[in-house]
């Protein structure tokens, strides 16, 4: 191992721990001010130095950016007090309402009561007011309704890098979010 790359890996991880949002390679290379073709080795030198069973922490790859983050088994005791302090917890009804959305969006209101069977206005305009999900278009369709889709936030709030990521769902699940017809 090249130690320039360990004292360069170093100074990587030294941004990443002073960084509160996720970092892209090129926004690493620009405060370090160090070749975004050395970026990539120091992030996979940080990845194998924290896979170590004894560190408390990990790099993550959320919202397209890396960061430091605790181990998915230690985060469950941690994000009560770590958490976002305004994330609070979601009603078994909004996240039933989220998990549509993530799952179907685009997806507009009347659409998602379609598969709830209730009125979901009330947990759009919770999750909304908790960034997790946005306005994303208006369907092409009469009164051209509004469509709702999730948020970076939301991203965050469930450590994932894309949507891609949501597990997949087994067939009977996938059922029970289709429309009613």
């Amino acid at each position: 191992m090249d130690v320039n790359l360990e004292k360069e890996a170093a100074l990587v991880e030294s941004v990443l721990f002073l960084e509160s949002e996720p970092l892209t390679v090129d926004s690493i290379a620009a405060i370090t001010q160090l070749s975004k073709d050395i970026v990539p080795d120091c992030i996979e030198l940080l990845k194998e130095k924290y896979a170590a069973e004894n560190s408390g922490v990990e790099l993550g790859m959320i919202t397209g950016g890396w960061a430091l983050v605790p181990k998915k088994e230690f985060w469950e005791t941690l994000k009560e007090r770590y958490g976002n302090k305004n994330e609070g917890k979601l009603s078994r009804s909004a996240m039933e309402v989220l998990s549509i959305i993530a799952y179907k969006q685009p997806i507009t209101r009347a659409e998602i009561e379609s598969i709830r069977g209730v009125s979901p206005d009330n947990m759009i305009r919770l999750l909304a007011e908790r960034q997790l999900v946005k306005e994303v278009g208006r369907k092409d369709a009469p009164g051209r309704p509004v469509q709702f889709g999730t948020t970076k936030e939301f991203l965050k709030f469930f450590r994932l890098n894309s949507i891609a990521e949501l597990p997949q769902l087994d067939e009977k699940e996938n059922e029970r979010f289709e429309l009613a017809r």
